[in-house]
């Protein structure tokens, strides 16, 4: 197949372009390296079947194509409230730009929403069923709102257009490739250990998150893309929850560092628990996570130290 990675010369795309190539599909990466690296996918840049173009999905392209993972948008805190414009723009211009494109060339298309459309959730494990509790003029909503628009505008394609869509909300994802500025907490925490500097928690840290390996991650998408009758949405992320106090010293005794750990106020509509229901995940797709996080923290780690 010819497929087309939006967004994929970011820390999630670059690790997709990787398995589809394994897989012997022709790769097309499409990224305007806003938040996104060259450095991620330089290994890919010798295979005959990969492709990058940089390229912002604000504006339309032209290409011929059989499956679009539509994954580019900035999708940690200080990068999306960096231009919180170009983040909602990205969301929705670029969102139709690539539904006309799957339009047009028949192509199937997968949307990488997020675990941020359930907002601060008043449910707890969040099921794909609960509609959220946004607040929609916050400093996250260019990001919370940018990805419940691309869903609305994924399904009035499908329902009016009938496009073959696919919608998949990604719950905390880490591993290697990501940014050593993210701004992510678990690269956040990695960094601060490695460098034996304080660690930094917002709020109480009794805040939860739930944390997915990359990989296991990769493998759960291409499932979903390749699930017949099937649109979703669907959770995909580990269930296994932690406090961020729990995450802070785990990282320190895998790191071994002396970091100590401090804490500041909690911003604005900061979630206070996040865990994925994933019953429909394992129903519908036959998956669920098999890295632990220990393990997956330890491969990320050996990464960071090769990066700082």
């Amino acid at each position: 197949m010819k497929i087309l990675v939006t967004g994929g010369a970011g820390f999630i795309g670059s690790h997709l372009c990787k398995y589809l190539l394994e897989k012997e599909d022709e790769v097309i990466c499409l990224d305007n390296l806003f938040t996104g690296s060259k450095k991620n996918i330089l290994p890919l840049l010798s295979n005959p079947n990969f492709e990058f173009i940089r390229h912002d999905i604000t504006t339309p392209i032209l290409l011929e194509v059989d499956q679009i993972y539509n994954l580019a948008c900035p999708a940690s805190p200080p990068h999306y409230q960096y231009n919180p414009i170009k983040t909602i723009k990205c969301s929705t211009l670029g969102m139709i730009n690539m539904l006309g494109l799957a339009k047009r060339t028949n192509a199937r298309i997968l949307q990488a929403s997020t675990s941020e459309v359930y907002g601060d959730p008043l449910q707890h494990p969040q099921k794909e069923t609960y509609f959220g509790n946004v607040n929609c003029n916050g400093i996250r909503s260019c990001y919370d709102e940018g990805k419940r628009v691309a869903e609305t505008l994924m399904f009035d394609y499908h329902r009016q257009n009938k496009v073959d869509i696919k919608v998949i909300r990604i719950f905390n994802t880490f591993g290697e490739n990501m940014a050593v500025n993210d701004g992510r907490v678990v690269s956040n925490f990695i960094i601060q250990a490695l460098k034996n500097e304080p660690i930094t928690i917002y709020g109480t840290g009794k805040q939860t998150r739930s944390f997915c390996y990359v990989s296991d991650l990769i493998n759960g998408m291409h499932k979903m893309m390749n699930t017949e009758n099937f649109t979703g949405p669907v959770n995909l992320g580990n269930p296994e929850e932690f406090t961020m106090l729990e995450l802070a010293e785990k990282i320190i005794k895998l790191t071994n560092s002396s970091s100590t750990i401090i804490y500041k106020e909690l911003p604005k509509d900061d979630p206070t628990q996040r865990k994925p229901d994933i019953s429909l995940a394992k129903e519908k797709l036959n998956w669920q996570p098999s890295i632990d996080l220990d393990t997956g923290l330890q491969k990320t780690i050996e990464y960071f130290k090769q990066v700082i």
